[in-house]
């Protein structure tokens, strides 16, 4: 492992830690002020700082208590100061409708160097759906 993977996953870790906690100025903190998100929620794109901390917002507000989250099969390409990175994650917890429940979702995020700090440039969340095997629409 480089260090430059080390770091990018130090910078995940980072991530995942500050979702779990509700932190969301440690969030932030982790990403690129022209940060462009894309989410399973509308309007689908957040682009800049101040829409992605509303949307993080809108989550955390979703559970009552932390979250769990979980990475799984973490993918890192690295050139110069370039990173892409995809990764599945467990998203579980209790919801303030009172649901415990997890789902899965997929991860898809590219990082950038700037004066000897990795920030988190655009991130692309996905949900795993069903096709309908029929040909029908779904």
């Amino acid at each position: 492992m480089t260090s430059n993977d080390s770091e990018i996953r130090a910078l995940l870790a980072g991530r995942v830690d500050a979702c779990q906690k509700k932190d969301i100025d440690q969030l932030m903190s982790l990403y690129s002020p022209d940060i462009v998100y894309f989410d399973v929620v509308p309007p689908l794109q957040f682009t800049g700082s101040a829409e992605v901390r509303r949307n993080f917002l809108r989550w955390f507000d979703e559970y009552d208590g932390p979250i769990g989250l979980e990475t799984h099969d973490l993918n890192i390409a690295v050139s110069g100061d370039v990173a892409f990175v995809h990764m599945l994650h467990l998203d579980s917890g209790t919801r303030t409708n009172g649901i415990d429940g997890a789902v899965w979702i997929r991860s898809t995020v590219c990082c950038r160097r700037s004066g000897g700090k990795w920030s988190i440039t655009h991130e692309h969340i996905s949900m795993p759906g069903t096709w309908p095997l029929d040909g029908s629409e779904a």
